[in-house]
């Protein structure tokens, strides 16, 4: 089973993915860690991509989360027997984020590189509420649901994600 799990930051990507990643026993990659080196230092391109390269190649089964569309993102979707999209609003996704920094604030979340303690400025606040959910980031969105009708789920509320988890237990995907 692979799934990618994509979406507007703050929704949830690493928690979910996390989850699915447990429960199935499945290889976890998240893209923030790739991309983030300590101190919030951005890694290159190429080394972004070979590393994720390596990965897709060396494994079967995972679950990825993140967008990062430079970095082999088609292929991680064509791939994917599982697409997840989660597509919160704005301001669920800032509530999440703010109580994300609540939680590991000085800390290292699970998900990134050792060394990016999490953080919350006017910058990333920005991201949350409008650079990152452009009218092309949406148009994009919408044209991935309609590439992969079959394989994705889009979920935009925390009930929708609960209620997605409860029908795995039902009917498993593996």
């Amino acid at each position: 089973m692979k799934i990618a799990v994509i979406g507007y930051s703050g929704a949830g990507k690493s928690t979910l993915a996390r989850t699915l990643g447990e429960k199935y026993g499945l290889e976890v990659l998240h893209m923030d860690a790739v991309h983030h080196l300590p101190g919030w230092v951005e890694r290159d391109a190429e080394s972004e991509k070979a590393i994720l390269t390596e990965f897709l190649d060396t494994h079967e089964n995972w679950v990825i989360d993140g967008n990062y569309s430079g970095v082999c993102f088609q292929r991680r979707v064509e791939e994917a027997d599982l697409v997840v999209m989660l597509l919160f609003n704005r301001i669920a996704s800032l509530t999440r984020v703010v109580k994300r920094y609540w939680t590991y604030k000085g800390k290292n979340r699970p998900d990134m590189a050792q060394g990016c303690d999490e953080k919350l400025d006017g910058e990333f606040i920005r991201w949350v509420l409008w650079d990152g959910r452009s009218g092309r980031k949406r148009e994009y969105y919408r044209r991935l649901q309609a590439q992969y009708p079959g394989k994705t789920v889009v979920l935009k509320t925390q009930g929708q994600i609960d209620r997605f988890l409860r029908t795995l237990e039902k009917k498993p995907l593996l």
